[in-house]
């Protein structure tokens, strides 16, 4: 089974979402909210936020901003009457966005590549990552990385909340992580999920920066990329 949550101070967009989401069929128990403050204050688990942009009071992207901030990493798919809305959501690494007024087809494909991706997670839970520094020991979920950056014999991890350096070598931990990564340069290993687009010198990703590509690792990484797509999303 899985959980989606909706958020959107409109009760008749709830309602829709709801009834075309209890009309696909899909096994899953739904939980309404009216706004992204009593989502945050009820803690419960989503595996799916359809989450409504402008809202009275805390805004979706801010809602979403606090939620990664708590290493939520549930699958969020804005909801938005406004285009200019759409790029803050790589910022969150949004899965996906609709515009209102919403239409039933295009809803019903990006529900269904969402439950693809909800189900592929459960199925496909990576162990998490140990972090041993100084006086910390740190547990990170391998989905909240975006990339690592190698510094001479620091490594830094930057997440989707934080960026994290520690004395470590890069190939340790490379070896630690699953098939969502890929080494793309000597200085960085990128978690695919969160590209954006590429070309033979840089990847962009999600958050709006952009990491380097070593020319020579281009073949295998369009290799890997595909293969990637192929069994995650697809």
């Amino acid at each position: 089974m899985l959980y989606i949550s909706i958020v959107d101070d409109e009760a008749f967009i709830r309602k829709q979402i709801g009834q075309w989401i209890k009309g696909s069929g899909i096994d899953c128990q739904l939980k309404e909210y009216g706004s992204g403050e009593a989502l945050l204050f009820s803690q419960g688990y989503a595996d799916i936020i359809f989450l409504d942009i402008r809202m009275k009071g805390e805004n979706g992207v801010e809602t979403a901003r606090r939620l990664r901030k708590q290493h939520n990493n549930s699958i969020l798919i804005f909801v938005t009457a406004l285009k200019e809305y759409v790029f803050e959501a790589f910022d969150v690494s949004a899965f996906h966005y609709l515009l209102k007024p919403l239409e039933a087809t295009r809803f019903q494909q990006v529900l269904l590549r969402a439950v693809q991706e909800a189900i592929s997670r459960k199925a496909n839970t990576s162990p998490p990552l140990f972090l041993k520094m100084k006086g910390r020991n740190i547990t990170l979920n391998q989905q909240s990385i975006i990339y690592l950056e190698n510094h001479l014999k620091k490594v830094e991890i930057h997440t989707t909340s934080e960026s994290i350096e520690l004395y470590a070598s890069m190939k340790e931990l490379e070896e630690q992580l699953d098939h969502s990564f890929f080494r793309c340069h000597r200085g960085y290993l990128v978690n695919m999920f969160y590209i954006k687009e590429y070309d033979r010198s840089r990847i962009s990703l999600k958050n709006g920066e952009t990491i380097y590509m070593a020319k020579e690792k281009y073949p295998a990484f369009v290799e890997a990329y595909m293969r990637y797509l192929k069994y995650d999303f697809i």
